[in-house]
């Protein structure tokens, strides 16, 4: 059986999305146009299409059991020297990250991590040091509070880009559907 590579995140809502997509690509990342702006809640994992259906299905049941909750976006932070990678922080909603992502990598879909979870949105990946540190330094103020909805299934096509498959709202006892052309069911 074939297996394909699948992810969990929290999206960013707009203008959140096109702000941080923005600056990733102007950093010169080369993951810019191939992940956009997220929030992990399970790494790239490799499923068979049975054991798709069984995780869609367990990402149901956790996002029917959660609610909506606010996430606060601010500054930049870096986890250099352990790894090339420059972020911007939680600075509310991270407990929520915690529970949810403990559940969602929980059942079909549990996976240890290489490291402890810490939720964060990447806006500079595999670049110079110099490059790290203009990243680090332009979005020291960066400053976003919005609503989380719910969570999405994501998918990586043959050419490497991460793209949005079922959206998973909280509270929502249905099964999930494709994604509606503004991206929410």
């Amino acid at each position: 059986m074939s297996k394909r590579d699948f992810g969990v995140a929290f999206g960013l809502p707009e203008p959140v999305t096109s702000e941080l997509q923005g600056w990733r690509e102007r950093l010169g990342d080369p993951n810019a146009s191939g992940i956009p702006p997220h929030v992990t809640l399970l790494p790239p994992t490799a499923l068979t299409d049975d054991a798709l259906h069984d995780a869609e299905e367990h990402l149901r049941l956790v996002a029917a059991a959660e609610r909506p909750f606010e996430m606060h976006l601010h500054g930049s932070g870096t986890f250099r020297p352990v790894s090339p990678v420059v972020f911007v922080p939680l600075v509310r909603g991270a407990e929520d990250c915690e529970r949810v992502q403990a559940k969602v990598r929980s059942g079909p879909l549990a996976k240890s991590l290489a490291f402890p979870y810490h939720p964060h949105v990447t806006v500079a990946h595999d670049l110079p040091e110099p490059a790290l540190d203009r990243a680090l330094e332009a979005l020291a103020h960066y400053d976003a509070t919005f609503t989380v909805w719910g969570f999405t299934l994501f998918e990586q096509d043959p050419h490497g880009i991460w793209r949005p498959q079922r959206d998973f709202p909280f509270g929502a006892a249905g099964l999930p559907g494709p994604l509606e052309p503004h991206g929410h069911r």
